[in-house]
């Protein structure tokens, strides 16, 4: 609470918005404090380490040549002439 100074904040918000919209007589009136959301490092884990498996399939049907990335295409190429 020692740090919300009324007219410091004002003052340090008419220097932040001077570019964008010249403000004066800038004042606080009301400040809600809240706290921050308990972080259960376990139960983020455990969020993200359930997977189904899908990640990285390959896809059904073929992707069109208009579609296809030339650096791959050139790749694939070469493979093929190594071949």
């Amino acid at each position: 609470v020692k740090k919300l100074i009324p007219e410091s904040i004002g003052k340090e918000i008419e220097k932040q918005t001077q570019g964008i919209f010249p403000l004066k007589d800038v004042y606080i009136r009301k400040v809600k404090l809240i706290k921050k959301p308990k972080f259960d490092i376990t139960k983020f884990m455990e969020l993200h380490n359930d997977t189904d498996g899908d990640a990285g399939v390959s896809m059904l049907r073929p992707e069109a040549e208009d579609a296809q990335n030339l650096i791959t295409a050139e790749v694939q190429a070469a493979q093929e002439d190594d071949e």
